[in-house]
């Protein structure tokens, strides 16, 4: 398989091993900078740039006839436009906030635990994230995820704020030090008691893995696809 990586940083860096330990080919490496390729030297592209040129990253994949995977947060302002270029162009997009199988699993777990709540009002949520100091965005797209999913499943939360306490809010405290690959910590709280869920990532190789993977499984097909459509869960 050839693959384009739009973004060479830490992470494109991972995944062009893991890539390679696994028999592909690496035939272009994009930075921020670089306008002048040829996507249609790949079979697939996997997105990790930075998001002012995400959107225009995966515009020119899906207008190309190139399947697109796409981990960078902090753009989804333009989702939807991806979403319906997309489908007019019968393409094969994915996009994930997280490609970490622990971490996707732990997204089921946090809905899961979120309907369970759902009647127990005496509970207040918040969560903390924890990244490395090079990462642009806050919080993380990790953390806006799970709080979604939070508000989509408990009917005591509507919206969450960065830093933010107040009624039918999920409060999010978002860290940045120095080599922390990625912490999410959910906590809901009460008079009496505390009930904690967290996904701690050692290195990045999760996430590489899970990008490559779901650039393996998206040859062929046409459509939008999550991680839950890759690893069959949820």
């Amino acid at each position: 398989m050839k693959i384009a990586l739009l973004g060479y940083g830490k992470m494109g860096k991972t995944i062009e091993q893991i890539a390679i330990n696994r028999g592909h080919e690496i035939v272009l490496k994009i930075d921020k900078d670089n306008t002048d390729y040829d996507i249609t030297l790949a079979d697939v592209a996997i997105d990790f740039s930075i998001p002012n040129v995400a959107f225009n990253n995966i515009s020119n994949c899906l207008n190309n006839g190139v399947p697109v995977i796409s981990g960078t947060t902090g753009w989804l302002d333009n989702f939807n436009n991806a979403v319906n270029l997309c489908n007019d162009k019968k393409g094969a997009f994915i996009y994930a906030s997280n490609f970490s199988l622990g971490v996707n699993i732990f997204f089921e777990m946090n809905k899961y635990l979120a309907k369970m709540m759902s009647n127990l009002k005496q509970y207040n949520v918040s969560m903390e994230e924890i990244h490395h100091t090079q990462k642009l965005d806050a919080p993380s797209g990790t953390a806006i995820s799970l709080a979604n999913d939070i508000i989509s499943n408990n009917n005591n939360f509507s919206d969450w704020k960065l830093n933010e306490n107040g009624e039918n809010i999920i409060p999010i405290t978002a860290k940045r030090i120095e080599d922390v690959p990625g912490t999410h910590t959910i906590t809901y709280a009460s008079e009496v008691d505390t009930i904690t869920i967290d996904h701690v990532a050692h290195n990045r190789q999760g996430f590489a893995l899970g990008a490559v993977i779901a650039a393996e499984w998206i040859i062929g097909k046409t459509g939008v696809f999550t991680m839950n459509d890759v690893l069959n869960i949820g």
